[in-house]
């Protein structure tokens, strides 16, 4: 029989304490040493809480070597257990694990491994709200064997009326915050009620960005009177970089137009080109002169890049969930250009110059066209820009995050 869930509340100095544990994606570590947008927003939360002495949370996590003299361990609030995965025994148990249990796979079986290990490390404990980041069927095991309430951290449109076992994940989780409206529409395409989404947008550190010192032009061979137009992003057919080659390809009527391409194929240094990058080096081989590629640029150094931008363009080919570059451009203080997709309207609509997916090539060009001819537009977008940018800092993400919990939490009781 399902015993009673009891939810222990305790106020000290006018602040609830509960006691949390956060379940992350399994794949990359926390602290973010590694990279990873849903790995950087835990960490935002963390260091909130951390300053803020809210809750008692223990965060489940990849171990990484990086990680063992990171400050963010020393916090007296956040705590943290890690699974090593990358040893030769570990490795091996996690395959034998996926072959005594493949049938009820429904992540890759290395994901499955940390949550029944996550599963075995929460059930020794007593918590009273469980946090999955990104991973909602992870719900299904959990509600299983776990009686807290649970909170599903949605930073992708991961579950939706066309998901497997949609009802059951649904069913099995207390609410969901999700990244964007656009996020929230797609749950609650599951069920009627709607009464599970909240929506907490994300939320970068804005202050990087307000204060870099713009990176030399003549580092990157531009000179003082180009036109840059910035596109920062993985290199990936999703994000319309493609596109926004062939954009710039019919602009020759602006002498001194430059496209600065920043970012690879995938996270991290190492990497092979891959098969879509070699096609966009074969597609700006007759602009060569124009794109510049950068490859992969380390996260600090982004502000300083998009800094020495006249106009960033970020042209998403898919229902992008939220765009946390679109943000970046914006607190960069950049004239934006992007496209009417999933959740980047709600971030930007107010400031951004917004074109439609349907005959893209023909309307980035329209867009970059019009804004290179129309400075004072430029001006006034980006300094809208960055006021809207404000919008978004982390902090408020990270406060209007535990507010959502809250909520999420209050509906169990």
């Amino acid at each position: 029989m399902e015993r009673p869930y009891h939810l222990e509340i305790r106020y000290e100095q006018n602040k609830i304490i509960m006691k949390i544990a956060i379940l992350t994606s399994g794949i990359l570590p926390v602290p973010a040493v590694q990279g990873g947008a849903v790995e950087n927003l835990v960490d935002f939360y963390l260091d909130y809480n951390d300053r803020n002495k809210l809750h008692d949370i223990t965060v489940y996590s990849v171990w990484h070597p990086d990680i063992e003299k990171h400050p963010a361990l020393k916090s007296e609030v956040n705590h943290y257990i890690y699974l090593k995965t990358n040893t030769l025994w570990a490795k091996a148990k996690k395959y034998l694990y996926h072959l005594m249990y493949k049938k009820n796979e429904y992540y890759h079986y290395s994901v499955e491994f940390y949550l029944n290990w996550c599963i075995k490390q929460i059930k020794r404990k007593q918590f009273e709200a469980i946090i999955i980041e990104n991973r909602p069927a992870f719900a299904l095991k959990l509600s299983q064997v776990i009686h807290a309430p649970i909170a599903t951290h949605m930073e992708n449109d991961f579950l939706n009326s066309t998901t497997r076992s949609h009802h059951q994940i649904y069913n099995s989780t207390t609410g969901f915050i999700n990244t964007s409206d656009y996020i929230s529409r797609q749950v609650n395409s599951i069920a009627s009620t709607k009464q599970k989404c909240f929506t907490v947008y994300n939320g970068i550190d804005v202050e990087r960005f307000y204060h870099a010192i713009p990176y030399e032009r003549e580092k990157l061979k531009f000179g003082e009177q180009d036109f840059i137009i910035v596109y920062s992003g993985r290199l990936i057919k999703e994000k319309g970089i493609l596109e926004l080659i062939r954009a710039i390809k019919t602009l020759d009527d602006i002498p001194n137009l430059k496209l600065l391409v920043i970012g690879a194929n995938a996270y991290g240094t190492g990497q092979t080109k891959s098969p879509f990058i070699c096609k966009l080096e074969e597609e700006s081989e007759f602009i060569k002169d124009k794109v510049v590629y950068t490859g992969y640029v380390s996260y600090d150094q982004i502000p300083s890049y998009l800094k020495m931008a006249d106009i960033a363009v970020l042209p998403s080919m898919w229902e992008e969930p939220f765009g946390l570059t679109v943000i970046e451009a914006m607190a960069a203080g950049l004239p934006l250009i992007t496209t009417n997709s999933g959740g980047i309207p709600e971030i930007c609509e107010e400031v951004a110059t917004l074109v439609d997916r349907e005959h893209i090539v023909n309307n980035l060009a329209i867009a970059i066209r019009d804004l290179y001819h129309h400075l004072e537009k430029r001006k006034a977008m980006a300094e809208a820009s960055l006021e809207r940018s404000k919008l978004f800092d982390k902090d408020t993400f990270a406060k209007n995050f535990f507010a959502a919990l809250k909520k999420v939490i209050n509906k169990r009781l």
